[in-house]
């Protein structure tokens, strides 16, 4: 049995080596022993904690979204005021924080993505994630804007998050976080420029 007091700090050491066990040869091929191996822990190990191959994938994933909570939630705490154009400016740069655009976290949620089509649990997390971009996109545009403008505004603006990270990607090459926050910013700003027109 683990020692007392391991089981946070194995699970971590687990879920990182699944990262990048899953970067380096893709989901289908990653194996528990894999896994563990990165981890310099037994085959063993991994079933204690997480059951089987998909327990720990799916806590992966967890792992993935609430790394991207925090981001955002970094972001938005040290924003130097609570309006809310610096509060979705501070949502955007949460989305392009150095954890979610490294090359390892880049593969690692297109293989999710890719995976949740054929697996509920991952395609309830998926989910559960684009509501909370949504709500949190919402509740700030809904501020400054009628209801259905902001819904609008704050469905365009997670297409536009997502459409960026997923073009940065696909590229090749060093995502471009200043050109991705600057094309997302203009969008920001038209959609609260044309609420204050028709207001």
């Amino acid at each position: 049995m683990p020692k007392v007091g391991m089981q946070p700090i194995r699970r971590e050491q687990l879920i990182r080596a699944a990262v990048t066990t899953i970067d380096r040869i893709g989901l289908a091929d990653t194996t528990v022993a894999q896994v563990a191996g990165a981890a310099g822990l037994s085959s063993g190990i991994v079933s204690h904690y997480f059951g089987d191959k998909n327990g720990l994938i799916h806590a992966t994933m967890r792992q993935i979204l609430r790394d991207l909570r925090d981001a955002v939630g970094k972001y938005r705490r040290e924003a130097p005021d609570d309006t809310p154009r610096t509060q979705l400016q501070a949502i955007i740069d949460g989305n392009f924080d150095d954890s979610q655009i490294n090359s390892a976290a880049m593969r690692v949620w297109l293989t999710f993505w890719a995976a949740s089509m054929h697996q509920p649990e991952l395609a309830r997390l998926q989910r559960a994630n684009d509501h909370r971009l949504y709500s949190n996109l919402c509740f700030q545009f809904r501020r400054v804007l009628p209801v259905e403008r902001a819904r609008a505004a704050a469905r365009g603006m997670a297409a536009m998050i997502d459409g960026l990270w997923l073009r940065g990607s696909l590229s090749g090459a060093k995502f471009d976080v200043a050109q991705a926050r600057v094309i997302a910013y203009e969008y920001l700003d038209q959609q609260l420029k044309a609420g204050k027109t028709s207001a």
